[in-house]
């Protein structure tokens, strides 16, 4: 089963983002399971099949972008800053 998402824009920016990036629709899908790869939804080999790679292609793009299998979310480490707050007080 394929899923297909829509984003809606007006219809300018639509027109400059196509004359900027020929395929808005590959890197809209590439931003996007990168994200979930991020999250640890997918690992590293649905990574690779998703966008068509292979490990040593995944691994540039993640190098590329800053994204390390097990790299803490932004939640993470707000919960992290949450935890240390209430063990030692607010620092700030």
């Amino acid at each position: 089963m394929a899923v297909h998402i829509t984003l809606d824009f007006p219809l300018d920016l639509e027109e400059r983002l196509h004359q900027e990036m020929p395929d808005v629709n590959a890197d809209a899908r590439e931003v996007y399971v990168l994200e979930l790869f991020r999250r640890g939804t997918l690992t590293h080999y649905e990574l690779s099949q998703l966008l068509g790679l292979d490990r040593f292609e995944t691994d540039a793009l993640l190098k590329r972008r800053g994204i390390f299998e097990g790299s803490p979310s932004w939640e993470d480490v707000e919960a992290d800053r949450v935890t240390l707050d209430h063990l030692f007080g607010k620092t700030t």
